[in-house]
């Protein structure tokens, strides 16, 4: 009886550690999330590398987006 009081928790403290949490972000808010990103990236390279002019600044290059499915 006294091994039954010894396995008993440690049975327990065993299952009570495998758990996973999953976190599931929306798939829309990702990629609005990595399109502000690049956004900023791209405004950042342009601000450095552009010339100092009093022309107006040129325009990024356009990415094209696959929608995945």
């Amino acid at each position: 009886m006294k091994k039954v009081w010894t396995v008993l928790p440690l049975a327990g403290m065993a299952l009570s550690a495998c758990v996973t949490i999953n976190i599931y972000f929306p798939a829309a808010a990702a990629e609005k999330a990595a399109d502000k990103i690049i956004d900023e990236v791209w405004q950042t390279e342009k601000s450095v590398t552009a010339p100092k002019s009093d022309k107006s600044p040129s325009v990024a290059p356009e990415i094209k987006k696959e929608k995945s499915i």
